[in-house]
């Protein structure tokens, strides 16, 4: 960070952003926990490029807004990649006064005089935003088919070989490095008859990427297997494994799934980031009242905090966000995960190990035994376990879990379901999170469109419209029009989109009484709940995801 916040904050105040403003950004940035230029941006009190021109004007020094600019390809490459994103450097302008710099920290000397030592010529350093940074170096990089033929010319001239002769740790190396700088979750290395797909899950969408020789197939597996410890002369079985590697100077996890298919073994590799780690629940969509009522829920000593959605809907997230606030010396927190996901300082967690008949029962069973304030117990996904956890809940610990249902008011039934007595369910069950993600829109791309009152009808209530939006017959929406930055997809980034359910006084009253799903999510939003629709239409409304990702995800429609 270039300056702390209580500079930021003079230079927001001179801007002429009000007191209150000011006040409300610093409960956020400590709810948050960024800083309040990052806040600033993020609740859009300022834009990124303003706040930039007022820091540099601040400091003393030039400023540049990168995507304004071509870069030449020349001049961007003379600073390596990798230095440019360790030290948030980028060269974008070479002339007879030397090269120009656009720096997150301008007044770095070490990195000019490098940059003189390298060149010969003077270094004239800029202020540019992070965000700037990061986005013209997602632009300029080169994409991986290019990036993979350039490693396989170089590497076979050298060798003067074949293409079953290329560098295969390099070429793994490769694929995981474009992989984490895309933000994907996940790698498919799939076979095909002719040729090796290589297809990265990023945003939720998965997309083609790389077309390999099948030669290379059977050594990109068997790299894959040494760097996960699994068997190399296993072809017939499903393998999981884990490897560990470090990128860009972050810890990264990958898990590693391969299975036998007929064109050969497939392989996908989920990647876990410690960067991906430090989300809040602000920072994963959450708004400020439900984060209140979670707020309020996480407090009691004795209760149940439930996560839903589907597979992918983002629910460990949100749950290692809330550990993260849990998470103070004066307490003991016990997790029992398949498979722990991340690594969070000062938990206890513990891996499901079926062959040692370490399941979640029998986990949660050990975990009462070892003086617990909180436990997270990974899914409940069966009667014995549904048990264990309500009683854990009844005997003051605060149980924290999660289960696949559609919607939040899904969970209470479902419990029932699992042999739960209702009032073990109204006396424990505090709060049920629901949940879903979306893309967001792309900020680089992001337009203005207007969207006809009658097509969103086709999918949505007059009421619900009427709710979020003005009763003219064009409404304003925004979408992406596809840039370099996203792929040319319009999105970059997903955000949640959340219904809080509080169990309150009534909602007990019904769970005991044995109502059904629908009952009881009538009377949580009659009581002031916002559903995922409801939540998702007012983030269309603020600009951040489309209506198509909206409809999308909580399976109203389709345009």
């Amino acid at each position: 960070m270039l300056l702390p916040d209580e500079q930021i904050k003079v230079i927001l105040f001179r801007a002429g952003i009000d007191q209150k403003t000011l006040d409300d950004l610093e409960i956020f940035t400590r709810n948050a926990r960024i800083t309040l230029q990052e806040a600033a941006i993020e609740k859009d009190v300022i834009t990124d490029e303003r706040l930039g021109l007022l820091v540099a004007s601040h400091i003393k020094f030039p400023f540049i807004s990168l995507s304004k600019i071509t870069i030449p390809e020349s001049v961007f490459r003379i600073v390596p990649e990798r230095l440019a994103r360790k030290y948030k450097v980028i060269a974008f302008a070479r002339d007879m006064d030397g090269i120009k710099l656009a720096m997150s920290d301008p007044a770095d000397l070490r990195f000019q005089e490098m940059i003189i030592k390298k060149t010969g010529q003077r270094a004239t350093p800029y202020l540019a935003t992070e965000r700037d940074i990061e986005n013209t170096l997602q632009v300029y990089r080169k994409d991986l088919k290019k990036s993979f033929d350039e490693l396989l010319q170089s590497e076979i001239s050298k060798n003067a070989s074949d293409i079953g002769d290329a560098p295969i740790a390099k070429i793994v190396d490769l694929l995981i490095t474009y992989a984490y700088r895309d933000k994907a979750s996940d790698i498919h290395i799939e076979p095909e008859e002719k040729d090796l797909l290589i297809r990265f899950r990023i945003d939720g969408i998965l997309h083609d990427v790389l077309y390999l020789d099948k030669k290379l197939h059977d050594r990109i597996l068997t790299r894959i297997k040494i760097l996960s410890r699994l068997r190399t002369d296993e072809h017939l079985s499903a393998q999981d494994g884990k490897i560990r590697l470090v990128v860009d100077e972050d810890n990264l996890d990958l898990r590693v799934s391969i299975i036998p298919l007929i064109e050969g073994e497939n392989a996908v590799l989920r990647l876990l980031s410690s960067h991906y780690r430090q989300f809040s629940l602000l920072d994963l969509g959450m708004n400020e009242r439900d984060l209140k009522k979670v707020t309020s829920a996480i407090d009691k000593s004795n209760s149940m905090i439930l996560s839903t959605g589907p597979t992918g809907s983002g629910k460990t997230t949100t749950i290692y966000a809330l550990l993260k606030i849990l998470n103070t010396r004066e307490k003991n927190i016990t997790t029992i995960e398949d498979p722990v996901e991340y690594k969070i300082q000062g938990v206890n967690q513990i891996q499901v190990n079926v062959k040692t008949n370490l399941t979640f029962a029998e986990g949660l069973r050990s975990i009462l035994r070892q003086d617990p304030n909180i436990t997270f117990v990974g899914e409940i996904r069966d009667i014995e376990t549904a048990g264990i956890a309500v009683n854990a809940a009844l005997t003051g610990h605060l149980v924290v879990s999660t289960l696949h249902t559609n919607d939040a008011a899904t969970a209470l039934p479902r419990l029932i379901d699992m042999k739960v007595e209702p009032f073990l369910v109204a006396s424990t069950v505090s709060i049920i999170i629901a949940q879903r993600l979306v893309r967001k829109i792309c900020e680089s791309c992001k337009m203005q469109i207007t969207v006809k009152r009658s097509d969103i009808e086709k999918n949505i209530s007059k009421g619900m419209i009427s709710k979020h939006f003005t009763m003219t017959e064009d409404i304003t929406m925004y979408k992406g029009r596809g840039c370099k930055v996203c792929h040319f997809t319009g999105y970059l980034g997903r955000i949640g989109i959340f219904e809080v359910l509080e169990v309150t006084d009534r909602i007990r009253k019904l769970i005991t009484e044995k109502n059904d799903s629908g009952i009881i999510a009538q009377a949580a939003i009659e009581e002031g709940m916002t559903t995922m629709l409801d939540d998702g239409l007012d983030k269309i409304k603020k600009g951040m995801t489309t209506l198509e990702e909206v409809l999308r995800v909580t399976n109203v429609g389709a345009l």
